[in-house]
């Protein structure tokens, strides 16, 4: 039987982003959208793929690295808002993969 270990930490982990630092696009990106939040994007961290910086897209179930010349911030909500923040751009991005479904299966 496996038993889960809890590990005491002087930073407590945060699943719910802190608003407080939410970066310029993604504060606009709210108030043009008309949210008060950001919940489908609460799951979002920055992470690693293969050494490099990476944020998971699940659209399209594969890693968007971050640009290697890309400065992270040291703390780590500050990073997953940039993980965010780039996530939303690139779905937005003609180079998105789901740009191209959409040209071959729209319907009108």
């Amino acid at each position: 039987m496996e038993h889960t270990r809890l590990v005491k930490s002087d930073s407590p982990v945060r699943i719910v982003p802190d608003y407080s630092r939410l970066t310029p696009f993604l504060r606009k990106y709210m108030e043009m959208m008309g949210w008060d939040d950001l919940n489908w994007l609460e799951d979002i961290h920055l992470g690693y793929e293969e050494g490099r910086a990476a944020v998971f897209d699940r659209n399209v179930n594969g890693w968007v690295t971050v640009p290697p010349d890309m400065k992270l911030p040291d703390n780590q909500q500050d990073r997953d808002m940039l993980a965010r923040e780039l996530l939303v751009k690139f779905q937005m991005s003609q180079r998105h993969p789901m740009v191209d479904l959409r040209k071959a299966y729209k319907k009108f």
